[in-house]
């Protein structure tokens, strides 16, 4: 089996087994005080140390939450209702038009529920959000922004954003500024003693660590509306028994990953390029989607004309080929991907795309067997979808 498909989940690094399986034969409750509820606190504040320094925050910084999904909907309501709070007239939300669902959904839930004015920002060709863009947006009327998302790399492109820049226009109007990265966190150096992130968000299962755990990066100053409410846990903004054995398995991925970062995004890239040229050399009409140098090391995402995306997937998974189309689905039906209909893409061309994506444990021999593969199964759906079109 070659899998592909490293931006949907990563497998876990043997450290971090170890490190939780470790944990797991333990009993102890972290906000419990006699010696086993300490020594599982403990377990819970060397990982919040850990994973504040591999992003240079502050221990205090951190708050554990479930994963991604639970730190977006945390950081944008839970900034959204505490802006609200302090002014009424807190009430427009900008985000970009290419962000994962986890971050589109509870804005425009939002905006549905609780009034928000939502306000999509457009992305270039190649899934770039312009700073001048947010700038004039910002522009129109300063003093009712609420708060502003931007990813720090997209899921499906791999598109990297300005985001030192972007998160700079927003602090120069005091504006809270959150970014997803969940994706960019393995692959890219994230300083936030350099840049003007107020929230940031990350998870476990794309650095090596567990499913189910993951944290929101947000200033201790800044004021956060809680989005449960139980028993306090977490600076009283996400109440909730703390998962101690998880939370050290993905402390123990993320000190690994700080330490080999930039080795092995180095090679993940060269395999990366290598896919490119090959893919290109078999399938010559194929069109690779997002910024060519601005990119996640191992993201390879490719248009393939005349093909639909999910009969790609599930012909190259009967040749043990394991990959995505990236693309939303709703009630089982095949949606066209909004990120590549936000970069200009025709609804066509947007269902004829598959997301390749590299990770630690990729080696050339994947790239090996997904050329073996592609070509007779690009020909095949290509009959397929043309059949389909004259039987229409």
């Amino acid at each position: 089996m070659a899998y592909l498909d490293h931006a949907a989940t990563t497998p876990m690094l043997p450290e971090a087994v170890a490190a939780m399986t470790a944990e797991l034969v333990k009993v102890g409750n972290p906000s419990s005080l006699h010696g086993s509820g300490r020594k599982a606190r403990r377990v819970v504040e060397e990982a919040r140390e850990t994973i504040a320094a591999a992003v240079c925050a502050k221990p205090m910084d951190v708050v554990f939450t479930s994963g991604g999904t639970e730190a977006n909907n945390l950081a944008i309501k839970g900034l959204f209702w505490a802006r609200k709070k302090e002014n009424p007239k807190f009430k427009r939300v900008l985000i970009s038009a290419i962000e994962h669902h986890a971050v589109l959904d509870p804005v425009l839930w939002l905006g549905e529920h609780e009034n928000a004015e939502v306000e999509i920002l457009q992305v270039s060709e190649n899934g770039i959000l312009d700073p001048q863009t947010l700038r004039e947006s910002i522009a129109k009327n300063p003093e009712d922004v609420a708060l502003i998302s931007v990813m720090w790399a997209n899921n499906e492109v791999g598109t990297i954003q300005p985001i030192a820049e972007l998160s700079e226009i927003a602090n120069d109007f005091k504006i809270p500024f959150h970014s997803d990265a969940v994706q960019a966190m393995a692959y890219l150096p994230i300083d936030l003693s350099k840049v003007n992130v107020t929230a940031l968000t990350i998870t476990g299962h794309k650095v090596g660590g567990p499913q189910g755990v993951g944290a929101l990066i947000v200033k201790s100053d800044i004021n956060l509306e809680p989005i449960s409410h139980g028993g306090g846990q977490e600076r009283d903004v996400r109440s909730g028994t703390l998962d101690a054995p998880a939370i050290s398995g993905f402390a123990s991925a993320v000190s690994v990953l700080v330490s080999q970062r930039e080795r092995r995004s180095l090679r993940i890239k060269g395999l990366r390029d290598e896919a490119i040229k090959r893919i290109k050399e078999v399938v010559p009409e194929a069109v690779v989607n997002g910024d060519l140098e601005n990119r996640l090391p191992g993201n390879v995402h490719i248009s393939f004309p005349g093909c639909e995306g999910d009969a790609l997937l599930m012909l190259l998974d009967a040749h043990g080929v394991e990959c995505s189309t990236g693309s939303a689905c709703s009630a089982g039906i095949p949606q066209p991907s909004h990120v590549l209909l936000a970069m200009g893409r025709d609804e066509r061309t947007a269902k004829s795309s598959l997301r390749f994506s590299l990770g630690h444990s990729s080696t050339i021999d994947d790239i090996d067997e997904l050329i073996t593969a592609l070509p007779p199964v690009v020909e095949r759906a290509k009959r397929a979808s043309t059949k389909a079109r004259i039987t229409k």
